[in-house]
């Protein structure tokens, strides 16, 4: 089945470089480019969009016309017989749906510790000096080749997860607290 879907898919790709190449006749390949997407499997989840909404995973036009064991089986079945599968898959659904959130946050871990590898850590003590970013919403924002930076200013506080409290050099304490991430050492 597998097999079928990744061979669909790949001829789903060929028809779309076509597509891109020409620019025309889009409109009749965008039902084939939806079917490859909702039919590949997302990192993310594992599991493919169309299992997620559908409870079965979907049959490929390929597979019916070479038909799979999953499609020979269903030919054959009474339709009692089917009904009393469909209720089996359905009690599953739920099962297979947790798999996809426990492998949504996996994913999720994985690529928070990837970002955090490549973060440095930004320390800050009290009596450091540091410069202020000037955000465009900010009224201190002149124009397109104003400076980006404000200061120097003199730390004060450090509070927890990097908010800082800023002071004039003249003493005079900063109104609001700032992140850290909006500050940068000065060096004199």
């Amino acid at each position: 089945m597998n097999g079928a879907v990744e061979a669909a898919n790949k001829n789903i790709k060929k028809i779309l470089r076509k597509m891109i190449d020409k620019q025309r006749g889009w409109h009749e390949i965008l039902p084939y480019a939806l079917l490859g997407y909702r039919t590949t499997v997302r990192t993310s989840t594992g599991a493919t969009p169309y299992l997620l909404v559908y409870r079965t995973e979907a049959v490929v036009p390929v597979v019916v016309e070479i038909p799979s064991l999953r499609i020979i089986q269903e030919a054959e079945l009474s339709n009692a017989e089917w009904v009393s599968k469909q209720i089996d898959q359905l009690a599953l659904i739920d099962e297979k749906r947790m798999v996809a959130v426990c492998h949504g946050q996996l994913y999720r871990q994985r690529m928070t510790r990837a970002f955090h590898k490549r973060v440095r850590a930004r320390n800050f003590e009290v009596g450091q000096l540091v410069l202020k970013r000037i955000f465009p919403h900010q009224d201190e924002q002149k124009g397109k080749f104003a400076p980006n930076w404000k200061g120097p200013y003199m730390v004060r506080k450090v509070l927890s997860r990097g908010v800082l409290v800023l002071s004039e050099m003249d003493g005079t304490v900063w109104p609001k607290p700032i992140n850290s991430d909006a500050v940068k050492r000065y060096y004199a």
